[in-house]
């Protein structure tokens, strides 16, 4: 157990078998088909698990590391910005990645992509549910957009990640720091209207 629990790969590698035996049990005892529904499920969960990750990481930027930094010695800083802030970094837009990218395959499984992105307006806005989950989606790209468009960039000239900007003056490294930090901030706003109309989709107006 010990060899498990004190390595992260192994943890998640048995996250990962404990889960597969739930399927096991699924398709084997309880005969669930490996149908539609089923590949809508595993997307849904997929995308949870990837969402998790990536404003799991946004609030700890925004809630935990921000306003933690001028609090921390100057010696000290440079560790968390060479090697903290890079491998959150990773997984952050990683995850912001992997929660579209699901969030986009199960919308299409479900049948309401086009509904969601016109916002229901195809269907005179009729279906309530369409308008909702459209709408987390709107905002759920925008917060991606940010990622890797604004917040990425920026970081890499902030932290001089993988040694891209080593000559950049710090005046312009300061501003990047500031607009990716404003940026992030921006997402943490958006993530709580997102989450409301994701949740209120499935929960208020029940669609699939």
């Amino acid at each position: 157990m010990a060899g498990i629990l004190t390595s992260l790969r192994n943890a998640v590698i048995a996250g990962f078998i404990l889960a597969a035996l739930f399927l096991l049990l699924y398709v084997g005892a309880w005969g669930g088909p490996l149908d539609q529904t089923f590949w809508a499920f595993f997307f849904r969960w997929f995308h949870v698990i990837s969402g998790i990750m990536w404003i799991g990481l946004l609030w700890y930027f925004n809630f935990v590391q921000i306003p933690t930094m001028p609090k921390i010695p100057d010696e000290l800083k440079p560790a968390v910005g060479k090697f903290i802030a890079p491998e959150a970094l990773f997984w952050f837009r990683w995850g912001a990645m992997f929660t579209i990218g699901t969030g986009w395959v199960l919308a299409y499984l479900n049948g309401y992509f086009l509904e969601a992105y016109t916002l229901g307006a195809i269907e005179n806005f009729e279906v309530h549910g369409h308008t909702a989950i459209g709408i987390g989606m709107w905002l759920g790209t925008i917060m991606w957009f940010n990622v890797w468009f604004v917040i990425w960039p920026n970081q890499q000239k902030a932290l001089n990640i993988a040694n891209r900007y080593p000559d950049l003056p710090a005046d312009q490294k300061a501003a990047a720091a500031r607009t990716a930090m404003l940026f992030s901030r921006t997402n943490t706003v958006l993530s709580i209207p997102m989450l409301f109309a994701m949740v209120s989709a499935q929960n208020l107006f029940r669609i699939s």
